[in-house]
């Protein structure tokens, strides 16, 4: 039997404020890491459903979304997988009182970028700060450039 490779499909939320980005602590293999809100597309929901629905979940925030600031393709060579990312920046409301985060999630903080640059290994993925630099950039598209049919 042959199996299928496909990609695995996420979103990441990229939200700065007072030159500080909005990043969750998780834990992955036993070690704590941060990684912007972020999770796995659900079946049924657009890409922007998506990324607000996880950083609702990862943070009890409401995320507006601005624009695509990026379309990433990662493959982790380590487990065999094959990532495809699309991070969204946006704003966010204060805390929604009485909302509760993701049981996966220590918890979130506002993190400036030079911290991440001075130490990756804190980071998920190379994504992370991957997608920062690129909000940096000033790199934003068009939000109606995703099409759900």
């Amino acid at each position: 039997m042959h199996s299928v490779w496909t990609p695995r499909v996420t979103v990441a939320a990229v939200i700065e404020q007072q030159q500080k980005f909005l990043l969750v602590e998780e834990l992955e293999a036993g070690r704590k890491v941060l990684n912007q809100p972020a999770g796995h597309l659900e079946e049924g929901e657009s890409l922007l459903q998506a990324v607000v629905r996880e950083t609702l979940e990862e943070t009890g925030r409401d995320l507006q979304p601005v624009a695509i600031t990026g379309l990433y393709r990662w493959a982790w060579a380590e487990k065999n997988l094959t990532f495809l990312r699309l991070a969204v920046c946006g704003q966010v409301s204060e805390p929604l009182p009485g909302r509760t985060i993701d049981d996966d999630i220590i918890g979130w903080r506002w993190v400036g970028v030079e911290e991440l640059r001075a130490d990756p290994t804190q980071l998920r993925s190379p994504l992370v700060l991957t997608c920062i630099e690129d909000y940096l950039k000033g790199q934003r598209y068009p939000l109606d450039l995703l099409i759900d049919l």
